[in-house]
């Protein structure tokens, strides 16, 4: 087996405001049916599922590697109330990195790696 892609599901408290919440990131949604959507950046793709569970949403956690931190924090700045909670760009031992809280409580490490 050779893969060829990698997609996650991530869930949705409310499937209306987080398709909201992702465009509003950047990435361009192609609707699946009314359950399922497809968003894609790039490469980068996932599925945001009309499909909340409280456990699964707290403790899932993405790192999407960008090659330009503070292009990120400058997109994620501007989306004002739809992303209401992220912390400031932190130097760890890896790289740079924001901490971004999704709508359902998924966190995404949003990381420029060093070197």
């Amino acid at each position: 087996m050779q893969p060829t892609d990698f997609r996650l599901f991530i869930p949705s408290k409310d499937f209306a405001f987080s398709q909201t919440f992702y465009q509003a990131l950047g990435f361009s949604k192609d609707p699946v049916n009314d359950q399922l959507c497809i968003f894609s950046r790039g490469e980068c793709t996932f599925f945001l599922q009309n499909f909340y569970n409280k456990g699964l949403a707290e403790n899932l956690m993405m790192q999407l590697i960008v090659d330009d931190i503070n292009a990120a924090f400058e997109q994620i700045q501007s989306m004002g109330e739809v992303a209401p909670k992220y912390e400031p760009i932190k130097q760890e031992l890896w790289g740079k990195v924001i901490y971004l809280w999704g709508p359902a409580g998924e966190l995404w490490d949003i990381t420029q790696l060093t070197g």
